[in-house]
């Protein structure tokens, strides 16, 4: 494990595409961000052991990739009417 000492504004590069920046330091609390291709999963250390629990056992049978799945295609709902749902519908 590399451990260094980082000021605001400073950077650290993580290989060829990952930049980690120090945005603010105030009392024993750090501000950082994180610019990393879309495929590479961030994940805050204490949801990694939840995280892991809810995949799937046949993704853990096949070989780790570091590409994420991509939806083949996307659907934005945007400026989507809401209307209140009344006693009698029937689901």
């Amino acid at each position: 494990m590399l451990v260094l000492s980082r000021k605001v504004g400073e950077r650290i590069h993580v290989g060829d595409n990952i930049v980690l920046e120090i945005r603010r330091i105030a009392g024993n609390r750090v501000t950082l961000a994180l610019d990393a291709p879309r495929h590479v999963r961030i994940l805050r250390g204490e949801l990694e052991a939840a995280a892991r629990e809810f995949r799937t056992p046949c993704a853990e049978d096949r070989p780790a990739t570091n590409a994420a799945p991509t939806p083949s295609r996307v659907t934005v709902l945007e400026h989507v009417p809401v209307h209140a749902v009344g006693h009698d519908c029937v689901i």
